[in-house]
């Protein structure tokens, strides 16, 4: 955001003295335009200053009453008004004087207001234009209007009112009184929701009282200032009252922006900032003046700039106060007054404008830019803009966007603005923006506004702007209502656009230099011009001047594009001047500059008009000679004139054309006029016969009529009609006025058309006075036998005239008028005459709608001749239909190929025999192939069996995958073939080589593209190729082409392909080979992997050799890499050159190199030398060891390595013992002092008593160790190795060594006999409890016993640890023998504690070997779940049964679930009934999922399914009976489940009904009751059923609403919502609207279509009514509830319907039934003894608790 203001500081810098008085200054006040300053004292006399501080005038005020004399009152408020031109003074003698003082100094000042009042006026403000604020002293604060000169209270309180000011808006008050209360008051809250009235109570009065932005700040004569919040509560407090120097404050003012407050006391002004940053007031440093005593008045400058302060002693001081001052460009003055207000100064001119923000932001940086006229600065929220010459500003709301906008000032009353692809415009002066659009093009040229430029008649605002929406759009926008007035499409790129000065026409010229005119108002274009270089409107008119080539063009009436004054001009226009009543057109011919002269006279007419001085235009033109040009000026003014009811003017200008008559009218219509004025005065053309004639005048008669009639005269209205022989308007007048000579004039009338041979107005006349064969006769004369009869066919009496119809169908038949004649044979029941009529007439409708009924064979032959007319009128599309409807379909084909109806002939095409349509296919599939639509147009083909031709289509479209696929299906792959690469080769010889390797791809042939692209040279195509069909062959390709290049020169492009090739050292080699070891040693470094640029480098060395190669190697860092790569690759001399140029250190190690490099070729002698040459003599000692020279070894051990005679000794010893001389190794091995050696060699040869011997002789300390290693060794041995454990483990139990010989028992492992081990360690356990201590058996038999159990002798391990009584062990090794009965027999009789862990164990055991017979009887829940768990459901439940009820409901309950999610409902139901149905919560979702399931599963409605139904009824009866017991009882799911028995009960009812064909209407009405509970019932299937039993007993309206209800919910299912159902059928009944939407259809879709089928054949006949039927009740007679009275029916338990009357009643309460059902449904039992109806109602008694009392016994 740039710089920010951190701490807001007024300072009040130098000041000047204005008056230097000894009176009191009571009140000073600044204009609102800043240009004047009034002080007024208590001598009463205001006095007027200049901005500048001089004093320019003054005035005495005046008393209320002179009787008081002048002295009897003091000025306690003035203020200037909003418009600076009237000053008002409140007086304390109770009265306010507004005086006019005027704009100018010296101006005579006169009273023009006075308010007079109940008591003294305070103060006072002149916040709005009219509207002055004031206090009195008894405390009312009032309003003075000045407009109505009426004063009015605005509020009153009981406390004299000190104080009053305004805020920095003006928009509201704020009063002080003497009791210290602060009152605010709003006109305009401005949307701030702050609050009004009393806001405060200030400790005293607040005689100091300002109104700042943020706060309101108060002080008086406690010496304490307060700043308060917008809502009253203290936001600061500067105490002064202990500063000995401060004296009690006695005013206060606030700066215009409301950032600073400056309070006056005695000698001192302080001053308040307020810190936006910290929302704070900070003091500046205090303005102190001596002997300025106590400040009595303060006004702070409208623009900031200035403070004045008065004084008791009469003295008014001026201070500047600004925050800080700049220069811009040497020629601005800009002082900063406040944050928000910035004053700028033209220092030549003087003049000065005041920037300021409106909403208070912080203004920021300030810019003049547009030749130095435009301001801009921006805030963090709005921009401010400004036109310096006009004084005109705008704030608009703006987001700054990092300063990248840009501004054009070509347009003086608009500023645009460009940003990020939007334009925006801002008026000057406006503070809204006045439009914005998107556009990309910023050119001035591109964007045209027009900006009231020039006021026309009616018209207030006019502002347009034209605009490129894209380079071939132009739009146009009214600003004003923001939308757009026109848009103009182009068909080239625009270059120049714009609007005339009234925005009504649009000039605009685009790249190929044409000019073309736009008219707003019509949108019509017109190209006026070609090779247009040059354009501009003629400022102030409508005239356009452009140039083309050589021709100067002129228009100078516009409306008429077409006339243009054109003149040659040898240059090119530059420019026009306007002015000195005269135009001219700059042009530049060479050097000079020519001016042409326009004719002004035109230019002049134009304005004139424009103007509305027509006096003016007709002077003009009465100079000029008849021209066109001429002509069109005229009858422009003509016509402006008339509507300007200029009539003498209008009747010049018809004079002026030639229009005789209209002159003459006119002039007649002046003189009446001029009479009328002369006569009465005033304007002589609002006398109604003047309003008349102009109205006769524009052919609007009946508005010179209404006229007419208003003035009441008949006689003349009635006269203009005959004057103009309008004798029906005539007659119309006559008898709406009644006038007495009607009759006549109708006689009149009716012989002047006899008289002019106007028969026909005649015949309409008798016809309109009802004498019809008159005026039959006397249209037959004029000729019109049509009106003739189209009267006869209106009146019955006149077609009983047979002779009369007869004479005028001949005369209709002589006129041709066929299908008149045929209407009238139609008309008198003659069909044959009436075909024959309409088919000359071609009136083939009504002939084939008269034959349909008349002549039914001759329909196809109309239809047949009708499609001929048609094809003969070319109306190829109407024909086709009537084709098809006579049956001709090559005549049809051929009309829609001529019509391009193509989909329709494509239609009719595939309806035909394949012969017929054959030859047809093939012309629309060109129509399709030339639309590009090629898939189309194939199958057209192939169905013409034309398919070469669509193989021709797609080649010419060069589709070639599409035309070989084709082709392989019709042709021979190698002729396929064949015509590919012919063609490939074609495109390879025009260079087209990737459509060749398209085509040669397409025939499977991508090795001859490869080749091309070789021998072509196109790698990289090539390569591509490769790599996509042979990717094998990549590397081969790219290595044979690195060689190609490489031997082509073409090392660089070689280097990539070798590099594809992953063959760097290729690439090394042939850089190498060709002297550029750079390039080499780059390549390697990159692709060759730690090592390769070493070798690279070491090459690169060894040819350059000496010196430089160690500079080489040392630039690269590679020295000592080299000399050993050297050493390594055996070169040594080079490597010792290398190291004595450079690193002498390396020279031994190179020695040892080489010495190892020559012991390798066995040059022994040599190596030796190198050895000792290097200080390595142990290497040549151990190189002849390794050689067996053992002698040359010990020789230069001897002479150079002392150390190493150990070590040959060792070495010879080996030898000896390779070669099995055991005796001389070991002298040897003693000798070199390392028996540990011989006893490793001995124990490695299996020799142990060597072994034990070397070792008790030489290293005694050892032989423990070697014994127990001994031991284990024959461990592992085996068999062998056993026995021998075995033995040593007897020997040690003989020597008394028990825990060794333990030890040794217990390493016995033998696969083989597991007697032996079980014997080995049931010794070593033997031998553990006998003779170790109790700690050491322990281990031994935790060891054994779980090893003893590994191998099966589990009783063993068990009785071992019964000995050291580890019983639990004991107990588990029984468990893991499966010896289940010593087990509990161990935990029985040692430990109780155990029994239960045995139990547990056994049942585990029991269920993991699935025995669950035998875990009945230990666990009976465990093994009903292990049955669950297996699937064996019947023993589960068999099992459950003997056990009690809750455990078995729990089984049955798993069992039914599983069963549900099986799909077996109906398996769980029978569960259910065999077992009863408890009242768990828990089971509530299965009993409604076992519901829901049998009412949506199929097949239901049936007599079969009755057992069903039977079934779910009865356990829905005993769930509902256990609920009523049950905590449950009257729940919502108890509920619930009593509405799905009674469901139930309706279902099974049904089906026993079913089974009886007497009981057919009560299984009917059971299925529409049922529909009342669609809520839980599938709603499709409900309705389905309802339909169809409502249909089978002949309910027919009822079956089509409900199977047209089930239509829509099938419907609904498809789209998967029920939103567009219509309920309007079943308003009033108790079917429910919302139900759930069924997841799937219930019904299949055969008999979905039958239901379609019927129900649309029920609504094309119409005859029956989609009502519901209704009872006595007025309701739906199945409705339970009445609509009307809100009254419920109980249902029947017979039929569900509502019982009205005869009800019989059960003993259970709400249970009934309709006598007529119950004694019909007995009656049928009776009669067909049906078991399914006598368990219907063995079940009614049980439910009902029994019968009524008619008596029936069950059989």
């Amino acid at each position: 955001m740039g710089r920010k203001w951190t701490k807001i500081i007024i300072k009040l810098r130098e000041w000047e003295t204005l008056l230097d008085g000894a009176a009191k200054v009571t009140c000073m006040a600044w204009s609102q335009n800043n240009a004047k300053f009034a002080v007024c004292t208590v001598d009463r006399v205001v006095l007027l200053y200049d901005e500048h501080g001089e004093r320019r005038d003054k005035f005495s005020t005046k008393p209320a009453d002179m009787k008081y004399g002048r002295k009897s009152y003091m000025v306690k408020g003035m203020a200037f008004s909003p418009d600076s031109t009237k000053i008002a003074i409140g007086q304390t003698d109770n009265i306010i004087y507004v005086y006019k003082i005027g704009e100018d100094w010296g101006d005579k000042k006169v009273i023009c207001n006075k308010f007079i009042q109940t008591s003294a006026v305070t103060c006072l403000q002149w916040p709005a234009e009219y509207i002055i604020v004031f206090g009195l002293a008894e405390g009312k604060v009032r309003l003075a209007n000045t407009k109505t000169n009426k004063s009015s209270t605005i509020y009153g309180t009981d406390s004299y009112v000190v104080s009053l000011t305004t805020n920095c808006s003006g928009k509201g008050i704020l009063s002080g009184h003497a009791d210290g209360t602060i009152v605010r008051y709003f006109f305009d809250d401005e949307g701030s929701g702050e609050s009004q009235g009393k806001l405060v109570n200030h400790p005293c009065p607040p005689y100091a009282l300002a109104w700042a932005t943020n706060s309101i700040v108060a002080a008086g004569c406690d010496r304490r200032i307060v700043a308060y919040g917008k809502e009253g509560h203290v936001l600061q407090t500067f105490d002064y009252s202990r500063d000995p120097q401060e004296r009690e404050f006695t005013t206060a003012a606030a700066s215009p922006g409301g950032q600073s407050v400056v309070l006056g006391s005695y000698d001192r002004l302080r001053v308040l900032n307020w810190s936006p940053r910290r929302s704070i007031w900070e003091e500046a440093k205090p303005k102190e003046i001596a002997n300025l005593y106590t400040v009595t008045a303060l006004a702070w400058k409208r623009d900031g700039s200035r403070l004045c302060a008065g004084t008791l002693c009469g003295g008014v001081e001026q201070f500047d106060c600004c925050l800080r001052r700049s220069i811009y460009k040497n020629k601005f003055e800009l002082t900063y007054v406040g944050p928000s207000q910035v004053i700028v100064k033209n220092l030549s001119s003087g003049t000065r404008v005041v920037l300021k923000s409106h909403y208070g932001y912080e203004v920021e940086e300030v810019k003049i830019l547009g030749k130095e006229r435009y301001l801009v600065a921006h805030t963090s929220d709005t921009l401010l803009l400004g036109d310096l010459n006009t004084n005109r500003l705008s704030e608009v709301a703006w987001q700054g966007s990092g300063g990248n906008e840009k501004y054009f000032f070509e347009n003086e009353n608009v500023c645009m603005i460009f940003n990020a692809g939007e334009l925006t415009l801002v008026e000057y002066g406006s503070n809204d923006t006045l439009g914005s659009v998107r556009t990309e093009f910023m050119n001035p040229h591109l964007i045209s506004v027009r900006i009231n430029e020039r006021h026309q008649r009616g018209m207030e605002d006019n502002k347009k702007l034209a605009y490129l929406v894209d380079i071939k759009t132009i739009a146009i926008v009214d600003l004003i209502g923001g939308y757009n007035v026109g848009t103009i499409s182009h068909e080239s790129r625009v270059d120049w656009l714009e609007l005339n000065e009234t925005g009504h026409k649009l000039l605009f010229r685009d790249r190929k230099l044409r000019l073309h005119l736009y008219d707003i108002e019509s949108c019509t274009k017109t190209m006026i011009l070609n090779f247009c270089s040059y354009v501009q409107w003629v400022p102030g008119s409508d005239v356009l001047v452009a140039q083309n080539r050589n021709s100067l063009c002129v228009w100078y009436n516009i409306e008429a594009p077409e006339r243009v004054t054109m003149s040659s001009i040898r240059g090119d226009v530059i420019g026009l001047e306007r002015g000195g009543g005269k135009t001219e057109v700059m042009v530049t011919e060479g050097v000079t500059t020519v001016a042409y002269t326009l004719d002004e006279g035109l230019i002049e007419f134009g304005t004139a008009i424009d103007d509305g001085n027509y006096t003016r235009a007709t002077a003009f033109l009465e100079t000029l000679e008849m021209t066109p040009e001429t002509e069109a000026m005229w009858k422009t003014l003509s016509k402006l004139a008339l509507e300007a009811r200029q009539l003498h003017i209008a009747e010049r200008c018809f004079s002026a054309l030639g229009h005789v008559a209209k002159a003459r009218f006119l002039h007649e219509t002046n003189e009446i006029a001029d009479q009328v004025s002369r006569e009465y005065g005033g304007e002589g053309t609002d006398f109604y016969q003047v309003r008349a004639r102009l109205a006769m005048l524009e052919k609007n008669y009946k508005l010179a009529e209404m006229i007419f009639l208003e003035q009441n005269a008949v006689e003349e209205a009635m006269d203009m009609y005959q004057e103009l022989h309008r004798w029906d308007e005539c007659i119309a007048v006559a008898e709406a006025k009644g006038h007495p000579a009607l009759e006549k004039l109708r006689r009149d009338y009716y012989q002047w058309l006899m008289d002019t041979q106007q028969e026909e107005r005649a015949g309409e006349l008798q016809e309109s006075q009802g004498d019809g064969l008159a005026a039959i006769s006397l249209y037959l004369k004029a000729g019109l036998p049509a009106k003739a009869a189209r009267l006869v066919l209106t009146r019955e009496e006149l077609l009983a005239n047979t002779e009369l119809v007869e004479h005028i169908t001949t005369a209709l038949i002589k006129g041709e008028l066929y299908e008149r004649a045929g209407d009238l044979f139609e008309k008198i029941r003659n069909p044959q005459r009436a075909l024959e009529c309409y088919c000359k007439g071609n009136a083939f409708m009504k002939a084939v709608e008269l034959a349909r009924l008349a002549f039914p064979v001759e329909v196809v032959r109309l239809e047949e001749a009708w499609g001929d007319h048609l094809v003969q009128q070319k109306q190829l599309d109407a024909a086709i239909n009537h084709y098809i409807e006579a049956r001709c379909s090559i005549k049809a084909i051929e009309a829609a190929l001529g019509a391009r109806q193509w989909k329709k002939a494509i239609y009719i095409l595939d309806l035909q025999d394949r012969n017929t349509a054959s030859k047809y296919y093939p012309r629309v599939a060109q129509h399709y192939a030339s639309l590009q639509e090629y898939e189309i147009a194939e199958e057209l083909y192939t169905k013409g069996d034309r398919t070469k031709d669509a193989i021709d289509m797609y080649t010419q479209a060069g589709r070639w995958e599409q035309a070989h696929k084709l082709a392989m299906k019709c042709m021979r792959p190698e002729d396929v073939s064949v015509l590919y690469i012919t063609q490939a080769q074609e495109m390879e010889k025009q260079g087209k080589y990737r459509e060749a390797e398209r085509l040669y791809v397409t025939v499977e042939e991508p090795d001859l593209a490869i080749t091309m692209f070789k021998k072509h040279k196109l790698y990289d195509d090539m390569i591509r190729l490769v790599g996509k069909h042979h990717p094998d062959l990549l590397s081969d390709t790219h290595l044979h082409l690195g060689k190609e290049l490489e031997a082509e020169g073409r090392l660089q492009e070689a280097e990539y392909h070798y590099l594809e090739a992953q063959e760097w050292k290729a690439t090394v080699n042939m850089y190498r080979s060709s002297g550029l070891w750079e390039e080499a040693y780059r390549v390697a470094k990159a692709h060759g992997g730690a090592n390769a640029h070493k070798h690279v480098a070491y090459l690169w060395a060894k040819s350059l050799g000496g010196e430089a190669a160690v500079r080489l190697l040392n630039k690269l860092g590679l020295l000592e890499a080299a000399i050993d790569h050297a050493a390594d690759n055996c070169s040594f001399e080079f490597a010792f050159e290398l190291s004595r140029l450079a690193l002498k250190h390396k020279t031994p190690e190179i020695h040892l190199r080489y010495a190892m490099y020559l012991e390798d070729e066995g040059k022994f002698e040599e190596a030796e030398a190198e050895f000792i040459r290097a200080g390595k003599p142990k290497e040549a000692v151990l190189m002849f060891v390794h050689n067996q020279d053992w002698e040359a070894a010990q020789r230069v051990a001897e002479a150079h390595d002392p150390d190493s005679v150990a070590e040959v000794l060792v070495g010879q010893a080996r030898g000896a013992l390779e070669e099995k001389d055991f005796q001389k190794a070991e002298g040897l091995l003693l000798r070199a002092q390392r028996p540990g050696l011989a006893l490793n060699y001995y124990k490695e040869a299996g020799l142990w008593s060597d072994a034990l011997r070397i070792c008790k002789d030489y290293v005694p300390g050892q032989l423990e160790a070697l014994q127990e290693e001994y031991e284990r060794e024959a461990t592992k041995k085996g068999t062998r190795g056993v026995e021998g454990l075995v033995e040593q483990a007897r020997q040690w139990e003989q020597a008394g060594e028990y825990s060794r010989a333990v030890d040794c028992y217990l390493k016995v492992r033998d696969s083989g006999s597991s007697s032996l081990m079980e014997k080995c360690w049931m010794k070593a356990a033997e031998l553990s409890i006998k003779f170790l201590p109790p700690q050491r058996s322990l281990e031994v038999i935790r060891a054994v016993g779980p090893q003893l159990i590994g191998i099966g002798k589990h009783n063993a391990a068990a009785e071992l640890y019964l000995n050291l009584d580890l019983v639990k062990e004991a107990i588990d090794a029984f468990i893991e023998g499966e010896e289940w009965n010593k087990a509990k027999r161990v935990a029985k009789e040692l430990d109780p504690r155990y029994e239960d862990y045995v139990d547990q164990h056994y049942k585990e055991f029991l269920k993991n070997q699935g025995k669950v017979d035998s875990l009945v009887g230990v666990d009976v829940i465990a093994a009903l779940d292990l049955y669950v768990e297996q699937g064996q459901w019947d023993k589960c439940i068999e099992t459950a049964t003997k056990q009690n009820y809750k455990i078995l409901h729990k089984y049955v309950a798993l069992y039914a679930t599983h069963l549900i999610r099986e799909g077996g409902s109906a398996q769980a139901l029978a569960l259910y009934v065999q077992h009863g149905a408890p009242a768990n919560p828990q089971n509530f979702n299965i009993y409604k999922r076992i519901f829901t399931d049998m009412v949506s599963s199929p097949g239901t409605n049936s007599a079969e399914a009755y057992h069903s139904w039977a079934d779910l009824r009865d356990v829905l009866f005993n769930l509902c009976e256990n609920l009523v017991k049950s905590s449950e009882a009257n729940s919502p799911a108890h509920e619930e489940f009593e509405t799905m028995l009674l469901i139930a009960h309706y279902y099974a009812t049904r089906s026993a009904a079913q089974s009886i064909k007497q009981l057919e209407t009560v299984a009917a009405r059971l299925s529409v009751s049922l529909l009342r509970h669609t809520q839980l019932l599938p709603a499709d299937k409900a309705f389905y059923e309802a339909g169809i039993a409502a249909q089978a007993v002949g309910w027919e309206n009822m079956a089509f609403i409900f199977l047209n209800r089930f239509l829509d919910l099938t419907d609904a299912i498809e789209e998967g919502t029920l939103d567009a159902l219509d309920h309007s059928d079943f308003q009033d009944t108790d079917i429910p609207f919302e139900v759930p939407l069924p997841a799937k259809q219930h019904i299949p879709e055969a008999q979905r279509e039958e239901v379609r089928d019927w129900v649309l054949t029920v609504s094309m006949d119409q005859r029956l009514e989609q009502v519901l039927p209704r009872d006595e009740r007025g309701a739906y007679e199945a409705s339970l509830v009445a609509a009307s009275t809100g009254v419920r029916a109980l249902p029947c338990l017979i039929t569900g319907y509502p019982i009205l009357r005869n009800k019989i009643e059960f003993k259970r309460p709400g249970k009934a039934a309709n006598k007529d059902n119950w004694n019909k449904f007995l009656m049928a039992i009776k009669t067909s003894h049906s078991p399914v109806c006598q368990d219907v109602l063995k079940f009614i008694s049980q439910w009902c608790g029994g019968l009524p009392s008619t008596s029936f016994s069950f059989q």
